[in-house]
């Protein structure tokens, strides 16, 4: 089970990799790359504050009442909902799989005290 896993998370990393050339998109991948990669210090401030979380579809949600987390949570999304369909596109797989096994490779890379959903729902602080 656990290789079919790791085959899955291998495919969906080359995937994601690959999709920033896709030009499905209605906005550059390179400029979505770069908004991504500009929001990239503040979500982590917002992640190891607990304000922000990781859900279990792939996406950011706000754990705590902020407007600027609220704001930059939305782009984010926006931007990875992009990314998902682009690779689902290629891949001729569902943008919300892709999704869920993005969630599970975020969990694995995600620092000690940030907050994920597991698979069923539940949050908790990676330890």
């Amino acid at each position: 089970m656990f290789g079919k896993i790791r085959i899955t998370l291998k495919i969906t990393a080359i995937c994601l990799l690959s999709a920033m050339s896709v030009a499905a998109f209605s906005q550059s991948a390179e400029q979505i790359k770069t908004a991504m990669k500009q929001r990239l210090s503040k979500i982590g401030e917002f992640k190891k504050s607990g304000v922000l979380g990781e859900n279990n579809l792939g996406y950011l949600t706000v754990r705590t009442t902020n407007a600027e987390a609220e704001k930059l949570a939305e782009a984010e999304n926006a931007d990875r909902k992009k990314v998902y369909e682009a690779i689902a596109k290629k891949t001729k797989a569902d943008a919300a799989q892709v999704g869920r096994q993005r969630a599970v490779q975020i969990i694995q890379r995600g620092n000690k005290g940030e907050w994920f959903q597991n698979d069923k729902g539940e949050w908790f602080a990676k330890k």
